[in-house]
């Protein structure tokens, strides 16, 4: 006989899932102890939108699953900004929800909510198994789904009458592990379609998605970048799928490269917002563009793509370089395109190059910014998040392999850095132990989850916490004028709506562990604090870097977010 506590983790066990991470409590405080019995390894979170943020994420650097544990009601309501989170961005994640027993539904129960209902807009599917012994099968469902096509959130619901139901063995549901997705292969017209587009193309622009990086694509990309001599532009988590270093990224010319091409392929990128939808003043009125994407429901969106491919990445790249050099087809080196966007790439690097070498105190973004990329290993796992914080960082912090840099993302999410660094480590401790994970926050998103640093030190992850302190939300005051006024009246109607309390001591948190963090004003001092940090192994260092509360980024021609016309 086994119960249902029993049931699921076994079920979770067998799909090939590593880890959990959550909350417990009531009703699924045995559940959790199951899966730690059945060799699940779980993470006890200080909040549930944290945790289905690290899940996702480890979800995403690893192409499998994680599960979110939580208990009933609140605890799900909180998870239910990850899944939103998990969806937009197209990542596999796992919720499994705690509910209310079922005997007490309809009559006031504890924390009795909605909750497959509730949970279903935001993931692709939503289920309560009717029996325990269908566990198994949902648990496949849940992996299968959440990974199958475009990636997404799964929800299942486990109320406590489930839990605790026991089922003799014969007839509990066997199910085989879910194989790995099925890869796509793109039509072969299309491809000749879209290699005869760009070779009768004057400007032609490639744009590397974060679809691209989830697909592992990146050697087929690298080869058709570098056989083709095509300028290619990531997006900020397609970074890294080709080298940011590599002399055809015109990232540092985004705006021009843009505005001019006549011709953009699109890998695994969306014509969303951050895109701006692919349409003028951003784009050309007439661009024309070749679109690659692993959900035909993607294709045509927001603009119709002269070719539409729906393939995966990695096939897709393939076939359209063996068409392209039959074609023979190379960008030369000594055409206008290239000559332009290397004159505009040159003028952009300049600018922020003398806004990186103004090292007075209060220092600017990019003074941080360089300090910090001189200094850390080239090959770490950047998380990152903030308004200028993460805007910023992610022009100068730079990245040379796919998946390397994790960020508030398609959906916009702050709070989400923690999270994700937490997720970053454990991939590293199990992949790649020599890397290092650097988690880059605003002082403002660092509020969200600041607590997640006693998760960070209870299971000893060596993750570097930078907070890039402004004293406030885009911009701050300085800690003299903020006192003034604060004394001038209430504070409610005199506080203006960006301020955080000015001079925060971010860093003296670690002394709550036992711990040293590091108050920096210099570039000096963030050298030594890194140097530091590097050297701490068995625990977070957390770095509070001060800034001048009116920092900003270079001036823009646009504005980073396209208005509405309405």
């Amino acid at each position: 006989m086994k119960n249902g506590n029993q049931i699921t983790a076994e079920a979770l066990k067998e799909q090939g899932v590593e880890y959990v991470f959550g909350i417990m409590g009531h009703p699924v405080i045995d559940l959790a102890l199951s899966m730690q019995i059945a060799g699940v390894q779980y993470l006890g979170f200080r909040n549930e939108q944290a945790a289905c943020y690290a899940a996702q994420a480890y979800g995403y650097l690893t192409r499998k699953p994680a599960v979110v544990l939580c208990v009933s009601g609140p605890g799900l309501l909180h998870v239910i900004g990850g899944m939103a989170n998990a969806q937009v961005n197209c990542w596999p994640v796992i919720v499994l929800g705690g509910s209310c027993a079922q005997d007490h539904e309809g009559i006031g129960g504890f924390q009795e909510w909605p909750q497959v209902e509730a949970s279903r807009p935001y993931c692709k599917y939503a289920a309560r198994p009717p029996s325990a012994s269908l566990i198994p099968l949902h648990v496949e469902k849940a992996v299968r789904l959440s990974t199958y096509g475009r990636p997404g959130a799964a929800y299942l619901d486990l109320p406590a009458t489930l839990l605790c139901q026991s089922i003799e063995d014969e007839k509990i549901y066997r199910v085989a592990p879910c194989p790995p997705p099925p890869l796509t292969f793109p039509d072969r017209r299309s491809l000749e379609r879209a290699a005869g587009l760009l070779a009768r193309a004057n400007r032609p622009l490639l744009i590397v998605g974060k679809g691209a990086a989830y697909a592992r694509a990146e050697k087929q990309v690298r080869d058709l970048v570098r056989s083709t001599n095509v300028p290619f532009l990531p997006t900020p988590m397609g970074k890294g799928v080709v080298p940011d270093t590599d002399e055809r990224c015109v990232s540092s010319a985004r705006t021009y490269a843009l505005q001019k091409a006549d011709v953009v392929l699109l890998l695994g990128a969306r014509l969303n917002w951050m895109l701006h939808f692919g349409k003028p003043p951003r784009f050309q009125s007439d661009v024309k563009t070749i679109q690659v994407d692993l959900c035909a429901e993607e294709l045509h969106n927001s603009v119709p793509s002269e070719v539409a491919v729906q393939s995966d990445v990695s096939t897709a790249a393939d076939g359209l370089l063996l068409v392209l050099k039959e074609r023979g087809w190379f960008v030369r080196d000594d055409g206008s395109w290239w000559k332009g966007l290397r004159a505009t790439s040159s003028k952009n690097k300049a600018t922020i190059r003398a806004m990186s070498m103004d090292v007075s105190v209060p220092l600017n973004y990019y003074a941080v910014f360089k300090r910090v990329r001189d200094t850390i290993p080239a090959d770490c796992i950047v998380c990152s998040e903030g308004a200028n914080t993460m805007d910023i960082g992610k022009t100068i912090l730079l990245n040379d392999e796919p998946r390397h840099r994790l960020d508030a993302a398609t959906f916009g999410t702050m709070g989400v850095g923690l999270g994700f660094a937490i997720a970053a480590a454990l991939y590293c401790k199990n992949y790649a132990p020599a890397k290092r994970v650097i988690c880059v926050e605003g002082d403002s998103a660092f509020g969200f989850s600041g607590m997640e640093i006693e998760t960070m030190t209870r299971y000893k992850l060596p993750i570097i916490v930078i907070v890039v302190n402004n004293n406030g939300i885009y911009s701050g005051l300085d800690k003299e004028t903020f006192r003034q006024i604060q004394a001038s009246g209430e504070p409610t109607q005199v506080t203006p709506p960006h301020s955080l309390t000015a001079d925060t001591h971010y860093e003296k948190m670690m002394e709550m562990f036992g711990r040293k963090g590091y108050f920096c004003i210099t570039v000096e001092d963030i050298e030594r604090a890194l140097k530091a940090a590097l050297q701490v192994t068995d625990s977070p260092s957390l770095i509070n870097i001060m800034i001048s509360p009116q920092a900003d980024r270079k001036q823009q021609k646009f504005n980073w977010l396209t208005e509405s016309k309405l």
